[in-house]
This record gives structure tokens, C-alpha cells and sequence, in this order.
């Protein structure tokens, strides 16, 4: 039977989430979370496939905006629950499905695709890169104080719809500084307080740690559960940092001291944090912050690719001319990249290239964190002019680490 693709309408929401849980071997209580999402999801951007009248397949989007290096900000595509039933897989549905999406993602004019990744050889045959880290730090907190003195207040507070506002403000101020942040839903911030009960599991239920400066303006913010546990009736509990923002070194090390100073805690364990986060040099033992679980965060597909180039700044000035190898372009992309500390220019251009690499390999390395040398080992490159793979290379690497701490 021919399988059809098309977006899917709220009333098949039910059906769409059947299919979806069931690939990702979960299962929920589908007449809640169809009604739940009715109201959040874009029916325009819900892909999916039918074979005759059940879903077998499924790809989501929602719109937002990726903060590239310099601080620039561009319209993206976050893409989201992509499944295929396991009756279903080797058939083509996954490739039908992303060139609908990303075929609207181009009429929509969005620059970039992003995505994070179940597995990890899937989506660069699509054009996506592993364009982030992230990592999870436990910090042994019985082991370890925090340096300097503290400035301003820490304040516990109940999570509440004015603390969401709260902590949004604070957010918005940083993600348009940190290079391959996201801007997040609306409704995140209400989900991320336990406000609401969407189905996907239990509500969560934590505590919200506000920084003040000396004028009382919030510049920082924890949100954490914990965990009680005692050891031979010592105290061992955890703490579970699900996220700290703050627009200053003082907000964030004020935070870091009041997590690690918290009674009958003795480790803090924080996911989703950047793996070159400066957070062992705040330590007096610096040993006290073992990183692990380091590996790919956000993946970014270029689809704008001259908007892309041109609209993040360079720490170095080059001028090369690149030919981007994109399957769903059919003929590739050839740009001329002039790039220096003062600003850059990315034009269509009809000169020899310099070098020619895919389209997955440029999305690796465009946030400046992944050597663009290390992502073509597998992507493959042509060098046409000798040494124009390490100038490129230098001209999109940055001195800071992109991090994204937005999961979907």
C-alpha cells in the first residue's frame, strides 16, 4: 500500500501519539496528551505518514530562533518526535518525511533546522551536524567550598506563575549572548515550574533558587530537585540541577555556593551543561567536578547558508570560497565567504571553489565548537586550493563553546 505524507489534523492527534510513543517504547494516556497538545502544536509543521488510516511515521517542528556566535539571531526550525513504527522501517518514510518538513522550512524562509539526536547515524544523511556538547558534572559537594565572597541574595521562591515570568526574563537576557541557545515556548516555563500537567510523566516538582544584585533586579536562577538519602545514618542526599542561568559571574557563582552549601546534601549532580564550563576554577578543589557523559548536543542543518555565514562575526579574517554539497538542492551551493573582525559578506558566486564539503559537515562546525577538520574525517572534503580546508577551519572556530541548555 502507498504510504501517504501529510500533516496531521488535531483530531488524529490521539492516533499521531500512539504511533509516536509506541517507537519510542513508551506508553500514555493518549486522550490527555492529545488534548494538552491540541493547544501548543502547530498543525502546519505536524508531518505524517499514513499507511491507509494509521499513522506509521511521524515528524514535528516548532519555530524559534538559534543565537549564533556575535549574537546575532535567525530563524530556525526545532524538529521534534521524528518516529517510524518498527513494522514500518526500510521503506523510505523517514526521507519522505524530512523532505516535507525541510521543503516548508525553505518556503518558510527559517535558516537553519535543528534537532537532537536518538541515534547518532541517522540524521547526517539528512544534513545535520553535531553542532553542540554537552556533558553532566558531579560535583562531590562535602569535598569542596566556593571561591571569593558573596555578593547580593539567594532566595528560595514558589514556583509560581510570576516566578516563570521571573525566570524568563533572566533567560531571555542570556540566551541572545550565548552562541546556539534557543529561544524556548511560552509554555515551557509553566511545564518547567510543574504548573500544568501535560501527560508526558508527572509534574515537576522542585524548588527555584532566585539570585538578586544589590538592587534587587534577579540576574540568576537555579531550578533543582533533590533526592533524600542517608549512609549509615550520615547524610548522602542529591541535588539534581535541571538548570542555572545567570547574567554575571557573581549571580552564578552565589548559585553554585548556595547548591553546594545546602544542608544534608553531598553531591549536586547537573545534566546538560556545557563540557568546558568553567565551574571546576570557582572550586577550591577543583578535582570535587568530575564531567562525564560528554558527547552531541544540538544538531544544526544549514538552509540558508549564505544568510548563515554573513550573519555570524569571525575571530579571524579570511576571504574563501566554498562549494556546500546539499542533496535536496540538487546542484550544489557555491558561496563566497569574506569574513573579518568588523563583519562578514556570503554571496552566491560563480568562481572556482576553494573547497568543496557537505552541507552536514558546515552545520558541524558553524557555532564555532566542533573543528569543521574533525567533521569532514566522515563527511568527506575536496580541497581544491591546498590549505583552504585549515582556513576555513580557523575562520568558524571561536574561543568560546557554543552550548545549547534548551532539550525538545
Amino acid at each position: 500500500m502507498t504510504i501517504e505524507i501529510r500533516t496531521a489534523r488535531p483530531d488524529e492527534y490521539a492516533d499521531y501519539l500512539e504511533s509516536l510513543s509506541t517507537a519510542f517504547l513508551d506508553r500514555l494516556d493518549l486522550e490527555v496528551v492529545s488534548s494538552v497538545v491540541a493547544q501548543t502544536w502547530d498543525p502546519a509543521r505536524t508531518w505524517a505518514a499514513f499507511d491507509g488510516d494509521r499513522i506509521c511515521g511521524t515528524f514535528r517542528s516548532w519555530a524559534t530562533e538559534m543565537t549564533v556566535p556575535g549574537g546575532a539571531t535567525l530563524p530556525a526550525s526545532a524538529v521534534a518526535g521524528v518516529t517510524v513504527l518498527p513494522t514500518h522501517r526500510r521503506r523510505g518514510i523517514l526521507t519522505s518525511l524530512a523532505a516535507a518538513e525541510h521543503g516548508a522550512i525553505r518556503e518558510r524562509g527559517e535558516a537553519f533546522g535543528l534537532l537532537y539526536a536518538s541515534e547518532w547515524p541517522i540524521y547526517g544523511r539528512f544534513g545535520y551536524g553535531a553542532g553542540c556538547r554537552v556533558a553532566t558534572w558531579t560535583i562531590q559537594a562535602s569535598r569542596t567550598s566556593v571561591h571569593g565572597t558573596p555578593t547580593g541574595g539567594v532566595e528560595l521562591v514558589r514556583p509560581d506563575a510570576a516566578a516563570a515570568d521571573t525566570i524568563k526574563s533572566v533567560f531571555e537576557t542570556w540566551r541572545i549572548r550565548q552562541a546556539g541557545e534557543l529561544r524556548r515556548r511560552d509554555f515551557r516555563w509553566t511545564d518547567d515550574l510543574g504548573l500544568r500537567d501535560t501527560g508526558f510523566g508527572p509534574p515537576w516538582k522542585g524548588f527555584l533558587a532566585i539570585h538578586r544584585d544589590g538592587s534587587g533586579a534577579a540576574d540568576g536562577y537555579a531550578r533543582y530537585t533533590a533526592e533524600e538519602k542517608f549512609v549509615d545514618r550520615q547524610p548522602a542526599s542529591q541535588i539534581r540541577l535541571n538548570e542555572l542561568h545567570a547574567l554575571n559571574e557573581p549571580a552564578s557563582t552565589a548559585l553554585w555556593r548556595y547548591l553546594l552549601e545546602v544542608d544534608l546534601v553531598t553531591t549536586v549532580r547537573a545534566e546538560g551543561r556545557s563540557p568546558s564550563d568553567r565551574l571546576p576554577w570557582l572550586l577550591t578543589n577543583a578535582r570535587a567536578a568530575i564531567p562525564g557523559e560528554i558527547g552531541d548536543g544540538l544538531w544544526v542543518r544549514l538552509f540558508d547558508v549564505p544568510r548563515a555565514l554573513a550573519a555570524r562575526t569571525y575571530e579571524r579574517e579570511a576571504t574563501v570560497v566554498i562549494e556546500v554539497v546539499d542533496a535536496e538542492l540538487g546542484a550544489p551551493l557555491r558561496v563566497l565567504l569574506d569574513a573579518s573582525t568588523d563583519g562578514a559578506t556570503c554571496t552566491t558566486s560563480g568562481r572556482t571553489p576553494d573547497l568543496t564539503l557537505p552541507v552536514a559537515a558546515l552545520g558541524s562546525a558553524y557555532l564555532g565548537g566542533t573543528r569543521l577538520r574533525d567533521a569532514t574525517i566522515g563527511t568527506g572534503v575536496d580541497e581544491h586550493t591546498p590549505g583552504s580546508l585549515a582556513t576555513l577551519d580557523a575562520m568558524l572556530r571561536t574561543t568560546d563553546e557554543p552550548w545549547c541548555s534548551t532539550f525538545f
